[in-house]
């Protein structure tokens, strides 16, 4: 009889997949690459039923929402992006303490008279009275940044994809401003940006995720020993 195997998803390389590693053997679960670099398989020592499954960062949120994986580690900014009603969809288990980033709203330090939201919106409104287009905000997060300018009563925006470098854009006339992840500010101050003084859209870091669809049958007590392995709650799915 084949055993219900609890799937985890991790990132497939760099920093992120280094530090989760050192966080789940800093609680006594090894976690290893297998096959060669270009295969993404690997395997989870110190406990019994459990896969690892590694993928993209991107890849996570929706692997997640699918019910493809059970856990998955990746960037609250991810997923409050990539999915809609994201609480409905997974529980944030376990804030991980790493990889922080800021997801802020940034515009050219030239504007000396913006620097609050209010500001942006009245540069906005008189940006399009005279292009006869509307400001342009370059991002790859378009659902964080539009729910954030909404709740922010700020109008009269166009936001355009990012598929480069964001902090580029204003500099290459694709843009007038950016929203982008930020870590110290040293990028968006070497192409003569600033931050806005309320312009924090989240506070990104590395996150542990239940999936709230996928089919947890047979698997109450893997999760359960899991959570004991990492100091956890059992997290509530269902509610």
């Amino acid at each position: 009889m084949t055993r219900a195997m609890l799937k985890i998803g991790v990132p497939s390389k760099g920093r992120l997949m280094e530090k989760t590693f050192d966080w789940f053997g800093a609680r006594g679960l090894t976690m290893v690459r297998t096959g060669n670099e270009r295969e993404y398989s690997g395997a989870v020592q110190g406990i019994q039923d459990v896969e690892l499954v590694l993928l993209s960062a991107g890849e996570i949120p929706r692997e997640l929402a699918a019910g493809r994986i059970h856990l998955g580690v990746t960037g609250s900014d991810l997923v409050r992006d990539k999915l809609p009603d994201w609480a409905a969809q997974v529980v944030d288990w376990a804030a991980m303490g790493f990889g922080h980033a800021d997801l802020v709203l940034a515009v050219p330090a030239a504007w000396i008279d913006v620097d609050t939201l209010d500001d942006l919106d009245a540069a906005a409104a008189a940006f399009r009275a005279t292009h006869g287009h509307r400001l342009r905000i370059a991002t790859k997060y378009h659902r964080l940044v539009r729910d954030f300018l909404t709740a922010n009563g700020v109008a009269d925006y166009a936001l355009v994809d990012s598929q480069g470098a964001t902090e580029g854009t204003v500099k290459n006339l694709t843009a007038e401003a950016i929203a982008d992840i930020t870590s110290s500010g040293e990028t968006l101050r070497a192409n003569h940006l600033k931050m806005l003084a309320d312009g924090l859209i989240h506070r990104s870091q590395a996150t542990l995720y239940a999936a709230r669809r996928a089919d947890w049958s047979g698997r109450a007590a893997t999760l359960a020993a899991l959570a004991a392995r990492l100091g956890l709650a059992v997290p509530r799915l269902s509610g």
